[in-house]
């Protein structure tokens, strides 16, 4: 008998109905390949929820994911719903989906294909071999912490709008994503560096001093720290000499986009949100692109790994995971490139040519 999952499938917008496609393709193969079945459910999230229900994310949605194995998500967004006040925008409902599923560790790889290391905006020498993991702290800090809002005040008896944002984090926050790292860190190279800003922000003091305090209880693992504006620096400067980076929800943000332009794309590169239980959200780290939605120009690379990444953090199907990967490598070593990572002497193709190159890369 086949392994059976249940996969929640949330397109979104934009370019997602297409790399989506392209992605349950590549899962179907794989699945036949390694005796697994999927049962695939489709649900509304971001703007074509809200064009549909007004909500964007439905309460019909979170309960179809959480009652799957794993939830893979495109991406959401676009100009269309850029003017809608923030609780309606489709941000909001990516927001509410990984706080509804208590997802607080990101997973986010920037790993340099050699196929690639051309396309990348810098110097061969710099970036040829980077793999590095970022570990980001998802459901607390700033994003999420309270008071918040637009508030009317004075100001020396003048009326005044004030903007407000809270950067909070308690120890068993901090402990619970650290762990997630150290853990990340000892299946990788064994060195972890932990970014924050402690030097003027209490809330980073808090982090580092719980991360420091973690570290005897992974004495194989080579901690460091850096303040994030240092770290940002170092990325560019020299990114070799990271593997595995910690930090929270706002630096996290920041500094994993920085890592993910030295692949030379963002279309090339996955994520994946756990929780200590129940499904995760797999999905890729790009937008929705909506100026080349439905003209066959996506870069599906990036969904495809991402559900590699689902098979192999969610579903614990390491050998299917590495089939996708695999395929992968050796269809972008036949030189089929989309848009965003074609150079001279390679084979341009559309969204769904290159999901028929990875099926025949399978099949063969």
């Amino acid at each position: 008998m086949p392994q059976s999952f249940n996969i929640t499938l949330l397109p979104g917008d934009g370019i997602g109905p297409e790399i989506m496609a392209v992605t349950v393709e590549v899962l179907q193969a794989v699945g036949k390949q390694c005796d697994l079945q999927f049962s695939f459910t489709e649900a509304l999230i971001g703007g074509s929820a809200i064009d549909a229900t007004g909500n964007p994310l439905p309460d019909e949605t979170l309960d179809i994911c959480r009652g799957s194995d794993a939830v893979l998500l495109a991406a959401i967004g676009g100009y269309k719903w850029d003017s809608l006040p923030r609780h309606q925008r489709p941000e909001t409902g990516l927001l509410g989906l990984r706080a509804g599923l208590s997802l607080f560790a990101n997973l986010r790889p920037a790993t340099i294909l050699p196929q690639l290391v051309e396309a990348s905006s810098l110097k061969r020498e710099l970036v040829e071999g980077v793999d590095i993991m970022v570990v980001r702290e998802l459901t607390g800090g700033i994003y999420f912490g309270k008071p918040r809002g637009i508030f009317d005040g004075d100001l020396e008896g003048k009326p005044i709008k004030r903007g407000v944002n809270t950067m909070a984090y308690t120890d068993a926050e901090v402990d619970r994503i650290g762990r997630v790292a150290f853990e990340t860190a000892q299946k990788r190279q064994g060195r972890l560096c932990s970014v924050d800003k402690a030097n003027v922000l209490e809330v980073s003091q808090l982090w580092r001093d719980r991360i420091t305090a973690l570290a005897s209880d992974y004495p194989k693992v080579e901690l460091s720290h850096l303040y994030v504006d240092n770290a940002a620096m170092q990325l560019v400067r020299q990114p070799k000499q990271f593997d595995t980076i910690v930090t929270g929800n706002l630096f996290g943000d920041i500094l994993s986009d920085a890592a993910a332009m030295m692949t030379g794309s963002i279309g090339m590169l996955p994520s994946a949100s756990l929780g200590e239980n129940g499904p995760g959200v797999f999905e890729p780290v790009h937008g929705s692109a909506p100026d080349i939605a439905g003209q066959d120009k996506a870069n599906p690379l990036a969904q495809v790994l991402s559900a590699a990444m689902m098979l192999k953090y969610g579903l614990d199907q390491p050998e299917a995971a590495k089939k996708i990967e695999q395929a992968v490598l050796s269809t972008l070593d036949r030189g089929y490139r989309t848009g965003d990572i074609w150079c001279e002497g390679t084979t341009p193709v559309g969204c769904q040519e290159m999901g028929d190159a990875l099926l025949a890369t399978l099949s063969a």
